[in-house]
């Protein structure tokens, strides 16, 4: 009996039920609504209203309880019309951007659900290009949960549409969708959810670790507070141990008052972090720490620091209340000031070497606070420059940096380099006139810091000028090979001019 060969070429397509190819087609023509706050982007858009408008009218932040007065819905409005951050520089999540692209192509409708101003969501809407329809807040009626949800079920019946959302808030419209999406859910809505909800999928990116945290402080600026034990080492009192405890809290009580300014000074400048082509990799900026938590950093953080002060006599206290107030009058309106802005960040260097003197009783000499004046007005300047060589690669020739231009840039670099080395002349002659009377320490100051020094500035602004410096002037001093051995070099000689 003949055995029947199988037919060639490609097998015949498996057939698809008439259950399947419904469910495909339900899938294409039921709406996908995206919730836009913590969601499609990371983060809370209200929020980032009112630091745009800290940033643009400080005076204008007391006018907020009178908006909010007239509802929720007019003071999102108020907000939006005078302080909106832009919509290309938004935190979105990726990965959830990618899915929605792939779903317009497959033909889903897609719905913007949100909570913020109508203003708000239509230049997301634009910006990225994916949205048929909208639903927002429009300065009359707050669109709270409930509400969105009920618009929902209004338009597309209870069951005839999906969510993504990512807030334990957004309950009320997972329980009337027909599949649940999350996005990074938070502690308190992925129980509930996951019990009384058909979830689907769930987008997870790494927001919020430790690592995050750390970094959104800046512990590499923590080096900058090390001045505190300058007039102990001046004094040649390393080795005095109630001096030194005393410099240990005030350099602690220093770090944390400072990142407490780091964290708001970022804040304040995530519109402009976010385009930076560096800077938009911090955690605020990136979106991996949110901006709500961030704020909730900042007293902690200023506590810790004036818990510390209270050990410390009271001037040290003063002084440290006096950087922080002038931290957040730098990160409000100075630093958009030319020249002001530099003479402040030098003299926040300048005051931590006071807060050391406050600390410990030891009195800083008058060459010893003209020498450091000079230096970190030098180290100011070449962070502006810096800033500005950085921004000429991505804006061309009109290229600006806070408030300086490009044209700026050689008046910076000359105002720069003549602070530096008039440090070094001052620094000479602080050890000429008023280190105690010792050659060796005339003489190793003299003869081998004084040149030292002299040749590490040079480097820092020959770097600058090449347009290689990304950081902050002391943080890229740390991870300088040329600078790590020159600091080497200048804490061997300082050691044994301190231990003398």
């Amino acid at each position: 009996m003949p055995i029947a060969t199988p037919p060639s070429g490609p097998p015949p397509p498996a057939r698809i039920s008439a259950k399947a190819e419904d469910r495909r087609a339900a899938d294409q023509t039921v709406p996908l609504v995206v919730d836009l706050d913590g969601t499609l982007v990371t983060g809370d858009l209200l929020l980032d209203c009112v630091l745009a408008l800290a940033r643009t009218s400080p005076s204008r932040l007391l006018l907020l309880p009178v908006w909010l007065a007239h509802g929720k819905a007019w003071f999102k409005r108020r907000l939006a019309e005078e302080a909106m951050p832009p919509a290309q520089t938004l935190p979105y999540r990726p990965n959830l951007l990618k899915h929605l692209e792939a779903e317009r192509r497959r033909g889903v409708p897609l719905v913007l659900a949100t909570a913020a101003d109508a203003r708000v969501a239509e230049a997301v809407a634009r910006h990225t290009g994916l949205f048929d329809r909208l639903l927002a807040s429009d300065g009359v009626t707050n669109l709270t949960p409930e509400r969105k949800r009920d618009r929902l079920i209004a338009g597309f019946g209870r069951g005839g549409f999906d969510y993504i959302g990512a807030s334990a808030e957004d309950l009320p419209v997972w329980r009337a969708a027909r599949k649940t999406l999350l996005v990074q859910p938070d502690a308190d809505a992925t129980p509930a959810v996951l019990a009384d909800a058909d979830v689907e999928r769930m987008f997870k990116t790494a927001s919020g670790s430790a690592r995050d945290h750390l970094a959104a402080v800046r512990p590499l600026q923590w080096f900058k507070n090390g001045l505190v034990f300058v007039p102990m080492a001046a004094a040649h009192r390393l080795l005095d141990a109630e001096a030194m405890l005393h410099s240990l809290l005030a350099f602690a009580a220093f770090c944390l008052c400072a990142s407490g300014g780091y964290l708001l000074n970022d804040l304040l400048d995530l519109p402009a972090d976010r385009r930076h082509p560096h800077k938009r990799h911090r955690p605020l900026a990136s979106g991996r720490l949110p901006v709500p938590r961030a704020v909730l950093m900042i007293p902690a953080l200023l506590a810790g620091a004036l818990g510390l002060a209270a050990l410390l006599p009271p001037a040290f206290a003063g002084l440290l209340v006096l950087y922080f107030a002038l931290s957040v009058a730098y990160s409000l309106r100075l630093k958009r000031i030319t020249i002001l802005d530099v003479l402040l960040l030098a003299g926040l260097y300048g005051l931590r070497v006071l807060a050391g003197s406050a600390a410990t009783g030891i009195v800083a000499s008058a060459w010893l606070l003209t020498f450091s004046m000079f230096l970190f007005l030098s180290l100011a300047l070449v962070k502006r420059y810096a800033e500005l060589m950085v921004m000429r690669a991505i804006d061309g020739d009109n290229a600006h940096a806070r408030a300086y231009l490009l044209e700026d840039a050689e008046l910076l670099a000359a105002l720069g380099c003549a602070s530096g080395y008039i440090s070094v002349l001052a620094l000479g002659i602080y050890a000429s006139t008023d280190m105690p009377l010792r050659s060796p320490d005339q003489w190793l100051t003299t003869g081998a810091v004084c040149p030292l020094l002299l040749y590490w500035i040079s480097h820092v602004w020959l770097i600058a000028h090449r347009g290689r410096m990304r950081d902050d002037p002391l943080v890229f001093a740390l991870k300088d090979p040329v600078s790590r051995i020159i600091m080497v070099l200048m804490g061997g000689v300082l050691a044994v001019i301190a231990l003398s």
